[in-house]
């Protein structure tokens, strides 16, 4: 079904038809872009305000979040509005904010922007908890990198949105194919658990992944599938001698988990053996306390999955802060501009 440019009136919203082969639920940026993920009362707003002749008027609207945190998301939603005849005042991405600053202001006929509000607020309320959350990740791991795994814990949709802001809040770089190559960058990973079953032994996959990867690319090796890490850690080491650039360990919960003292006993007994040049890479279920633990014990750098990409989005509200140039506000908020000297004009 051919989409309409926008969503203006309730009878657009009961004639349209969702076809019935649909693969995936999630919505097309044309979807989105006419409306079709608004909240319906928009709509209905749209409807009443041109009844009564007033849908152009000029307003400014602000837009402010309940808690601080790091702001992601602005990008897309002044693209959402990028060719509306609107004017657009932001903090930038990556930018630190506290709560009920102002974070964005859009000025012009309300019926240029009505529709969005929704979309602008979900856009800037998921990616900014996501960015806070790596921010927090950021400051545990201090100047060690990491990277962002978090892809499989969210739809695949959005999945490109919460990596990007995560290289935002402060990630070295991200696993998702589509997320780190929107920033410029080349996604990493290693080698999960399955080619290792299926191969049925570490030092098998080991060598092929040697024998196969780019002269520059860094060999690090998952050593908890088969064996007691220590013990896996030495037969790689010996294996692959100078080559190797890492081992990862990713013992999983049922087993305790990557523990401090399993990293200290994989740092000692590698150095023993003369393999200081070998970095310990963990991932599995960290959050920054964790992290701190295992990166004061030894760990090198680090997988970040869950915490990042099951943070809650932080609350954005847009509310009306002048009419015509005439200071309003709803009872219980301040009428007029509330100025943030963090704001750029964008568009």
């Amino acid at each position: 079904m051919k989409e309409k440019k926008e969503f203006m009136t309730l009878k657009d919203v009961v004639e349209y038809k969702v076809d019935g082969d649909r693969l995936l639920h999630s919505a097309t940026h044309e979807e989105i872009l006419s409306g079709k993920t608004t909240d319906v009362y928009f709509i209905r707003t749209m409807e009443i305000l041109r009844h009564l002749n007033l849908d152009s008027k000029v307003v400014t609207a602000e837009i402010f979040p309940r808690k601080a945190g790091v702001m992601a998301g602005i990008e897309e939603a002044a693209n959402i509005l990028k060719n509306k005849n609107v004017e657009i005042w932001a903090v930038q991405e990556g930018e630190s904010f506290e709560p009920m600053d102002t974070v964005m202001r859009i000025k012009g006929p309300y019926n240029e922007f009505c529709i969005y509000e929704t979309v602008i607020l979900g856009c800037m309320a998921s990616a900014s908890g996501w960015a806070t959350a790596t921010a927090e990740c950021r400051d545990a791991c201090g100047d060690k990198p990491f990277v962002c795994f978090g892809s499989r814990h969210v739809h695949p949709a959005v999945a490109p949105v919460m990596e990007r802001a995560a290289l935002i809040g402060g990630a070295d770089n991200a696993s998702c194919i589509l997320g780190a190559k929107i920033m410029g960058k080349n996604p990493t990973g290693t080698v999960p658990h399955a080619a290792f079953l299926i191969a049925g032994d570490t030092l098998t996959v080991a060598k092929a992944y040697d024998d196969i990867m780019p002269e520059d690319h860094s060999r690090i090796i998952l050593v908890d599938t088969f064996k007691d890490e220590v013990e896996e850690t030495l037969r790689v080491a010996n294996l692959l001698k100078e080559r190797l650039g890492g081992i990862r360990l990713d013992t999983p919960s049922e087993r305790g988990g990557v523990t401090a003292a399993l990293v200290r006993e994989v740092r000692a007994r590698l150095d023993m053996e003369g393999f200081t040049n070998v970095k310990i890479f963990v991932s599995g279920g960290l959050y920054p306390e964790k992290i701190r633990i295992l990166s004061e014990a030894g760990a090198d750098a680090f997988g970040i999955g869950s915490y990042i990409s099951s943070t809650p989005p932080i609350d954005m509200t847009m509310d009306i802060k002048e009419i015509e140039g005439r200071p309003i506000a709803k009872r219980g908020r301040i009428p007029g501009q509330i100025d943030n000297p963090k704001l750029k004009k964008v568009k």
